[in-house]
């Protein structure tokens, strides 16, 4: 696998749990960072264990650490690629930009167009799919320039502050991507 993948403005590099797992742990302290990853509470974990977890998770998905190229030792973020199916050739992409300050700027649709390269060039994927809660319209609209499509909808699926909210189910073929990036077949 490589180990950095490079665009205009962000590198990833493979995640390093010795490395990342203090700024992993600071994100996701962060409460409104934590509602648009996923469904479940905020957990506080202490550092050792994220970073134990990250050790324990490394071989069952493929995760990079996002930076900015203005500053490549402050991680920003991360994207990974996880419940891999070789046989059929699909997974599932998860991305968060931690640091509130890249918010809306470019850096996760980039780290996504970067880790889809990886995943239909370098891994050989055919599909890859992702789901997204509907109040998080920032990142909707990042996966669109990105290139994914709406595939489904689970009506009603988490309820959060006293509201019901869906969860989209979003997803882009090699071919669809091929068609979007030419350039980098």
């Amino acid at each position: 696998m490589k180990e950095c993948l490079e665009g205009e403005f962000t590198v990833l590099r493979v995640t390093d749990p010795e490395r990342d797992h203090a700024h992993f742990n600071a994100w996701m302290k962060d409460s409104h960072f934590a509602r648009l990853l996923d469904s479940d509470p905020v957990t506080l974990w202490p550092k050792k264990m994220t970073k134990e977890w990250l050790e324990k998770h490394m071989d069952d998905f493929v995760s990079f650490t996002i930076y900015g190229k203005e500053d490549t030792e402050k991680p920003i973020g991360f994207v990974s690629l996880d419940g891999i199916k070789w046989l059929s050739r699909d997974a599932w992409v998860g991305i968060g930009i931690g640091e509130r300050d890249y918010w809306g700027k470019g850096y996760g649709t980039e780290a996504m167009r970067l880790i889809l390269r990886h995943a239909f060039c370098q891994l050989n994927l055919h599909r890859v799919s992702l789901s997204v809660f509907d109040y998080n319209q920032r990142a909707i609209r990042s996966y669109e320039k990105a290139g994914f499509v709406r595939e489904g909808l689970l009506p009603q699926f988490l309820e959060r502050e006293g509201r019901r909210y869906d969860l989209i189910l979003m997803g882009i073929l090699r071919s669809e991507w091929k068609d979007l990036c030419p350039e980098d077949r």
